[in-house]
């Protein structure tokens, strides 16, 4: 069950011994799939604010578009010529679509997606949030304070009962609290937030790029 905290009751904190065991978070959870949580299409930020791009700002990808994203989700260091040849491709040709691929922001960055087993035992929360207010001034306010807490790692904007749902990666429970008790103490804005542990990834896969694609169509 989430643990639900109503401000400004703030000597109701959180009980660790509630929560299941730290160490059952277990490496590689970094990265666990939030999408299935969110409800995207509601009143979100980016549609208050205007943010949502819409799908004629997309340029249209064909079949070797989206085998090259695939691919490239998975396998982010593959050399130039190995994945020209897994498209079928030669390598210029290849290398003009990956460069229009970047260009466009399809491809926003490349990176390493880093096992935590070389930092032992982590608490990872997923943390629903309700602020006080919801005038733009009070968006910004909690948005500029998630971009400055390194712990939060990802934040949505979301439609229904909550404005955000967070995901914190911690090294413990304790250092879980304490960020939460810094937030309330920066009064950010949180009217009442629900944490959620993780006790183990069930599944963490890419984007599905090419059902995507086929929705799109």
């Amino acid at each position: 069950m989430p643990q639900e905290h109503l401000l400004p009751k703030r000597a109701r904190e959180m009980s660790l011994a509630s929560f299941p065991d730290a160490r059952k978070s277990g490496p590689g959870n970094l990265d666990a799939a939030a999408a299935p949580v969110l409800n995207l299409a509601g009143l979100s930020r980016g549609a208050r604010t205007g943010l949502t791009k819409t799908r004629s700002e997309t340029p249209r990808l064909d079949a070797r578009d989206i085998k090259i994203l695939a691919i490239l989700q998975r396998e982010g260091r593959i050399p130039k010529a190995a994945l020209a040849e897994r498209v079928n491709l030669s390598a210029t040709p290849c290398w003009e679509r990956l460069r229009r691929l970047e260009e466009a922001g399809i491809i926003e960055s490349y990176g390493a997606q880093i096992s935590l087993r070389a930092f032992g035992p982590v608490a990872i929360v997923f943390v629903e949030i309700e602020i006080e207010s919801h005038r733009s001034e009070d968006f910004a306010r909690f948005e500029g304070a998630v971009a400055r807490i390194p712990e939060i790692v990802e934040c949505w904007a979301v439609g229904g009962g909550i404005d955000y749902l967070c995901k914190v990666v911690v090294r413990n429970l304790t250092d879980y609290q304490a960020l939460i008790e810094r937030m309330l103490g920066d009064q950010v804005g949180i009217r009442r937030y629900y944490s959620y542990v993780v006790t183990s990834a069930v599944k963490n896969e890419p984007m599905p790029v090419s059902l995507l694609a086929q929705l799109n169509t």
